[in-house]
């Protein structure tokens, strides 16, 4: 087992629950120090307990702070604090993110800003909340989570792609400003991995995309988080965990504008599968326009 993470600070938001939990457990299992950040302060405290659980030391500090990623004040007190109690984080790992699922018409606006205040500018303000200071030091380990949905367009998810498409253009213009400054930048884009965000995110999805998700399959987090901890420990910019995640990246890239048939004809074969009658992408009317 590596070494490398010894006595390193890990920060991570989203720590208290999936993919974001596994990690923590994972580099408090290889020495690290582990500070969480998530809404829930009684979701934080169990999840204090599973990290500390995990630690190869008894000496590891495993440390907690109660965090909405989308309220920018508090992201701003979180991160003082974080650096007062603990110091610069070597690793800051931005996991926290939300989904709603839904055909466009479907969904309402309230849907698209709360994504993208958690998913999108979550990320941007905890980055520029810590990025100074690591930058100062002249070191350290920038983590974004976006998805598969970050690099291609999914039916039934508008908001969720968009703002994961998101983070991914942030981080690949963010790792060419800083790539000379010492510090590593690593985009994951995971697929369907099993989280309590996925079984929310399975209890939404509009028909034709729940019967496009088949065809994915389908990750543990501990699964996920293992391939994210090597492509961390190898110092990679692009981590894509999962077979099959992997090739539709490959296949998008070079497949190019011929990627768009392809997908039509995933989407004709799914609305197939679940009946026409079920999609409910071109009626108009299911919200009232004056709510936008």
């Amino acid at each position: 087992m590596t070494t490398q993470f010894n006595n390193q600070l890990v920060f991570i938001t989203g720590g208290s629950s999936g993919i974001g939990l596994a990690l923590a457990k994972q580099f408090a299992a290889r020495g690290a120090n582990v500070w969480i950040a998530a809404r829930r302060i009684d979701q934080l405290q169990d999840a204090q307990a599973q990290i500390r659980a995990a630690c190869l030391n008894a000496d590891q500090t495993v440390g907690i702070l109660q965090l909405d990623v989308a309220d920018r004040k508090q992201i701003n007190a979180a991160a003082a604090e974080l650096m007062q109690k603990a110091g610069t984080p070597d690793y800051v790992i931005n996991s926290a993110g939300v989904v709603q699922p839904g055909e466009f018409l479907q969904l309402k606006p309230e849907h698209f800003e709360w994504m993208m205040d958690i998913n999108y500018l979550g990320t941007v303000f905890v980055t520029r909340a810590l990025l100074p200071a690591m930058l100062k030091r002249g070191s350290g380990h920038l983590i974004n989570i976006s998805s598969s949905a970050g690099f291609v367009g999914v039916y039934g998810y508008t908001g969720y792609s968009g703002s994961k498409f998101a983070v991914k253009g942030f981080t690949d213009a963010l790792r060419s400003e800083i790539k000379n400054c010492g510090i590593s930048v690593s985009l994951v884009c995971p697929a369907d991995t099993e989280t309590p965000q996925l079984e929310y995110d399975d209890l939404h999805k509009p028909p034709i995309t729940r019967e496009l998700s088949k065809s994915t399959g389908r990750m543990k987090a501990d699964q996920a988080a293992e391939i994210i901890l090597r492509g961390i420990e190898r110092r990679r910019y692009l981590i894509i965990p999962g077979f099959m995640n992997r090739l539709t990246y490959i296949a998008s890239n070079l497949l190019g504008a011929a990627w768009y048939p392809f997908m039509d004809w995933m989407v004709r074969d799914a609305r197939r599968a679940v009946g026409a009658a079920n999609d409910k992408a071109c009626q108009s009317d299911l919200n009232d326009p004056d709510q936008v």
